[in-house]
């Protein structure tokens, strides 16, 4: 991401963020799948439902994040509400890469990594042509901010 914001934006309290994404799941769960994930737009992030294996206790684990697509891969930032502790899922996901996205329309299995390089500048800088204020956000958290790139797995035949 950019190294020029001049200013750290306000977030809402974490009790406030972690209240918004579990509304965000009950409306999924309630609707039975009708509402709550969205495709991206050139402009806008979308929603997905990623499902993980929790890694010391082997249940099912699932999250609503917003990604991007870069290609036929899914892009996504292991944020945790900007808070200082990596999100549970990215740390499921290091455990164990593989695992299924459901996004509007279609479930897909995919295998995470986290960008490094030049190709996590790329990406981080496309997250911030979505929203300006992820790098003032960003600086909120003690280190750098996992960019996860979901990469389709070829079925097995």
């Amino acid at each position: 991401m950019s190294e020029t914001t001049p200013t750290t934006p306000r977030l809402p309290p974490n009790w406030f963020i972690r209240a918004a994404w579990a509304i965000h799941r009950a409306i999924y769960r309630l609707s039975g799948g009708r509402l709550g994930l969205s495709p991206p737009t050139p402009k806008q992030w979308g929603t997905m439902r990623l499902t993980t294996i929790g890694r010391r206790t082997g249940q099912r684990r699932v999250a609503i994040l917003g990604y991007y697509e870069d290609g036929p891969n899914l892009v996504t930032m292991a944020m945790n509400g900007w808070m200082a502790p990596e999100p549970a899922w990215w740390l499921n996901l290091q455990a164990s890469p593989e695992t299924t996205v459901e996004i509007k329309g279609d479930t897909r299995t995919v295998r995470a990594r986290a960008a490094s390089g030049d190709e996590r500048e790329r990406l981080g800088n496309r997250w911030s042509e979505i929203n300006p204020k992820l790098d003032g956000y960003a600086k909120r958290r003690p280190g750098e901010t996992a960019i996860v790139i979901l990469e389709p797995v070829a079925p097995t035949p």
